[in-house]
C-alpha cells in the first residue's frame, strides 16, 4: 500500500495545522486531533474518525487569513476539502467533511438549544454559511444517505476546542487513513 497520500496529509497538518482555529483558543491540528479522538472514544469506524479528523482540511488547502470569517468570507472550507479528499479516500469519510457545515444549519434548525451552545466564532461562521436551515432544506438533508454521519461528526466539531487536551499524533492515525484510501491509490 502506497502511503503517499497519508504522507502529503501528515505533511499539511505539520506545515500548516499550528494557525489559529477560527478564533478559538485551539490550533487547526489541536481541534483535528481533538475531534478523532472524541470519534475514536465513541467508537466509531475508521471512516468516521477519519472524516472527524479531516473534516477542517479545506482550512489548510487555502490561503486565507485566519480572520477570514470576521472580514465576512466563507471559505467554503467543507466543499475544498472534500474536493479534494474525494480524490484520495473512500465516500464514508468525504461525505461527512462535505456535509458537516451543513450539519450546523441543521442542527441549529431542528434543536431548539443547539445554537445556544455554539462559540462565538462557531456562530460568526454560521452567519456565513446561511444560517438555520428552512424546513425544505432539512428535509433534503435528511434523505442524505451521509447525514447521520454528518450531525455525529458537527457534535464532537463543537466539542473539540479544549485548550492544552492531551491528543494522539496525526501520525497516530495513519492506520485508519489508510484504511480509508481509495482502491486506486493504492
Amino acid at each position: 500500500m502506497t502511503t503517499a497520500v497519508v504522507d502529503q496529509i501528515v505533511v499539511l497538518f505539520n506545515q500548516h495545522g499550528n494557525s489559529q482555529y477560527g478564533g478559538e483558543a485551539v490550533s487547526q491540528v489541536e481541534h483535528a486531533l481533538q475531534s478523532a479522538l472524541l470519534a475514536s472514544n465513541a467508537g466509531l469506524d475508521a471512516a468516521e474518525v477519519v472524516a472527524a479528523l479531516l473534516h477542517d482540511i479545506g482550512h489548510l488547502l487555502h490561503h486565507l487569513p485566519d480572520d477570514a470569517p470576521e472580514q465576512g468570507i466563507d471559505d467554503h472550507h467543507e466543499d475544498l476539502g472534500a474536493a479534494w479528499l474525494a480524490r484520495h479516500l473512500i465516500p464514508e469519510a468525504v461525505e461527512p467533511v462535505r456535509l458537516h457545515v451543513a450539519a450546523k444549519r441543521y442542527l441549529c434548525a431542528v434543536e431548539a438549544d443547539y445554537y445556544s451552545r455554539l462559540s462565538g466564532p462557531s456562530i460568526t461562521s454560521l452567519e456565513l454559511q446561511g444560517g438555520p436551515m428552512s424546513p425544505a432544506e432539512t428535509h433534503d438533508f435528511e434523505r442524505n444517505p451521509h447525514h447521520r454521519a454528518a450531525v455525529t461528526l458537527r457534535r464532537f466539531d463543537e466539542q473539540a476546542k479544549i485548550p492544552g487536551l492531551a491528543t494522539p499524533r496525526i501520525e497516530d492515525f495513519a492506520p485508519l487513513l489508510g484504511q480509508c484510501l481509495l482502491e486506486r491509490t493504492l
